[in-house]
């Protein structure tokens, strides 16, 4: 655990601010998109995100980088927080009231930063009301811009910015695109101007993922997913000229990341290879090398408000779990990067199904403590065309059955050769040949859980006993229900003792 930032880190960031001033901040995210979905991180697509391989280009591409988990509230309460989602209590879709420590837009503000977002805004803090000093997605009327239309990230970059100047202050922008989420892009967004697409991929170009088949009907739904990736590329674009035309790009780090991967079975939802996955870039003129790349070091979600940070220069919080990478951004090494924790809880319709992961650039170790052959996952890509299209194939093919078997119900262990099998189609967890691996992936795990006192502790130590596992799973499911229902509860009449009809109706009376 980090709670300041080194001396040599400091001197740094002294000197850089003597230099160049105050960096400003530019945080950039794109929603439900594959790290193999951006042209220099290997797309087989001719020109699918020119605005990314830009970036890319002028900055540090970090090729080991990985969220801590595979949907959207969680993965973002990370990032902003740097704790696990046991440690936060953000686990799942929902708001956590009892929050006694800062997050980055608090960080920053003290720090005396103009803060301000757009979009994914109830994602990115975990309480309400929300700390930022504007909510961009809105305009100066109180109009939603529309989260699919391009232009309107251009107008939120540039109010952000203005606001910024007006307020006398260096900006922290959090800028949230909704692409390539679902719904994805359709065939009508191209007659509408603000929601066109630069460029049209058919279904008969766009490459199949390995973790899926190539059927007729998945190839339509892709083809869907990557024009989405390329409306998203353009919403890059926007953003980033905004910033250019400001006259401020010389002096503002832009620092871009995918919060998981793509809205599809064995991804999005899930802790595999591909599901977390991310395009991490970082721009900084005048610091990092244009056109670095870092293929020896991982870095995770968890790690990112520590980095920002140290990048500004202000202390980093008590209790924070994640570790600054600025060295790494700096083209520097960096000891003890070989492996990120991933941790999975809950979808957004409250189901149960938690699982804790270790990967090292060789092996991805999965823990799905709630597998036993009846209990079925539940989650948003069930509702895919491509789902659909597997449950219908299965009935007649036996490989996509087993597959559809996987998904459904898992097994309690997997262990994938992340080298050789990135897809994770093979599951070695049975053979004696990783015997030694997976009893060190093990360790780190177990020394993890115990570190960060993961409820799930328990029953890592009892992997092997399936009646002990179900006994557990039982009661973490009762207990979650219960947290569920007690915050829907507050939300309901604000109400945290349950004394009476609403607390916080009786204060808002109170105070008229």
């Amino acid at each position: 655990m980090i709670t300041r930032f080194s001396a040599a880190a400091l001197a740094f960031v002294i000197a850089t601010a003597c230099s160049f001033g105050a960096p400003n901040l530019l945080i950039i995210t794109v929603d439900d998109m594959n790290c193999d979905s951006v042209g220099v991180y290997g797309c087989p697509l001719t020109d699918i995100t020119p605005n990314m391989d830009k970036l890319a280009s002028e900055g540090i591409r970090f090729e080991m980088a990985h969220v801590q988990v595979g949907n959207c509230y969680p993965s973002r309460n990370v990032m902003f927080s740097g704790r696990f989602p046991h440690s936060s209590g953000v686990e799942g879709f929902y708001q956590v009231r009892d929050i006694k420590f800062p997050v980055m837009c608090d960080v920053m503000q003290k720090a005396g930063y103009y803060v301000g977002i757009r979009g994914k805004v109830s994602h990115s803090t975990p309480y309400q009301p929300y700390r930022w000093d504007n909510d961009l997605t809105k305009t100066p009327e109180g109009r939603q811009e529309n989260i699919k239309d391009v232009p309107s990230y251009y107008r939120s970059t540039k109010r952000g910015i203005e606001n910024a100047e007006k307020a006398g202050k260096p900006f922290v922008i959090n800028v949230n695109i909704s692409d390539p989420h679902k719904p994805f892009w359709k065939p009508s967004d191209q007659q509408t101007a603000d929601k066109k697409a630069s460029k049209v991929y058919s279904s008969e170009e766009v490459p199949v993922p390995g973790f899926l088949w190539d059927d007729d009907v998945v190839r339509q739904e892709l083809a869907l997913y990557y024009n989405s990736v390329r409306r998203a590329d353009d919403a890059v674009g926007a953003v980033l000229k905004a910033l250019d035309e400001s006259g401020k790009s010389d002096e503002t780090v832009v620092m871009f990341i995918s919060d998981h991967g793509m809205p599809l079975p064995f991804a999005k939802t899930q802790l595999y290879h591909h599901s977390t996955r991310t395009p991490w870039m970082v721009r900084w003129p005048g610091v990092v090398k244009p056109g670095s790349v870092d293929g020896d070091h991982m870095i995770s979600a968890v790690d990112m408000l520590p980095t920002l940070c140290e990048i500004v220069g202000t202390e980093i919080p008590q209790g924070v779990e994640g570790r600054s990478f600025l060295p790494l951004i700096k083209g520097e090494k960096q000891d003890n990067r070989g492996f990120v924790i991933k941790e999975y809880n809950e979808n957004a319709g409250g189901n149960r199904h938690p699982i804790r992961g270790v990967q090292t650039a060789e092996y991805l170790y999965l823990f799905n403590p709630w597998s036993d052959g009846t209990r079925r996952f539940k989650t948003a890509t069930q509702g895919t065309a491509t789902y659909r299209q597997m449950v219908k194939l299965a009935k007649t093919d036996s490989k996509i059955a087993a597959r559809l078997d996987l998904f459904d119900h898992r097994v309690v262990e997997e262990l994938y050769d992340v080298m050789t099998d990135p897809d994770c189609l093979n599951n070695l967890v049975k053979s004696p040949e990783h015997a030694d691996d997976l009893a060190a992936l093990h360790r780190i795990l177990g020394e993890w859980m115990k570190e960060t006192n993961d409820p799930l502790l328990e029953a890592f130590n009892h992997r092997d006993n399936s009646e002990k596992l179900d006994e557990l799973m039982t009661t973490i499911e009762d207990v979650a229900k219960k947290k569920r229902s007690e915050r829907r509860r507050i939300k309901k009449d604000g109400n945290p003792k349950g004394k009476g009809k609403s607390n916080a109706k009786k204060n808002k009376k109170k105070s008229q």
